[in-house]
């Protein structure tokens, strides 16, 4: 009987991902490991928010466990959030910025996102969560809103290119195992 640590819900899921699919099992982990510019519950926020938006279950469950454990309450419901804000959000924005007419950027929004104001934990790491989401859902304007908002709010450019970096992988992964 081997006396190796258990393997975490999101390296067990890592090893469901089929063989074509190696790549994206290797980045997986890497994405996720220590080492980056992002501290581990930003790293695991900034995961979970990427897997509710990529919509497969199995991600987000394992993902939701691993971040529950290891970043905390706030942490996981701040990223829920960000990832159900930015549905409505990037569709909302995506649409204005498609249809490249003057009059619909003229229009209130008149869509509530407190939220953004107000996160559970801090609102670098919402922001961030908020940025990483909308390059999953392919939002030009509001990838350039929270990239300005994470940027001015002190996250460096390393910060982004990783939490990118884990949204690419994390959407990757839930199509190789769907």
């Amino acid at each position: 009987m081997s006396m190796d640590a258990p393997l975490s819900a999101t390296e067990s899921l890592r090893e469901t991902v089929p063989a074509y699919a190696k790549d994206l099992a290797l980045n997986l982990s890497s994405v996720l490991a220590d080492g980056g510019a992002l501290d581990e519950k930003t790293r695991w926020g900034v995961a979970l928010a990427c897997a509710i938006a990529a919509g497969q279950p199995r991600l987000r469950d394992a993902v939701e466990a691993d971040a529950a454990r290891l970043a905390g309450d706030a942490i996981v419901d701040d990223a829920r959030a960000a990832a159900s804000l930015m549905a409505m959000n990037n569709v909302y924005y995506r649409f204005r910025h498609f249809a490249g007419k003057e009059s619909y950027s003229q229009k209130p929004a008149r869509l509530r996102m407190t939220r953004i104001a107000r996160p559970a934990s801090d609102k670098p790491t919402f922001e961030l969560m908020c940025l990483a989401v909308s390059a999953i859902n392919g939002c030009e304007s509001c990838v350039r809103s929270h990239e300005a908002a994470v940027v001015a709010a002190g996250l460096t450019e390393d910060a982004v290119h990783d939490a990118v970096r884990i949204a690419a992988t994390l959407r990757g992964v839930a199509v190789a195992i769907s």
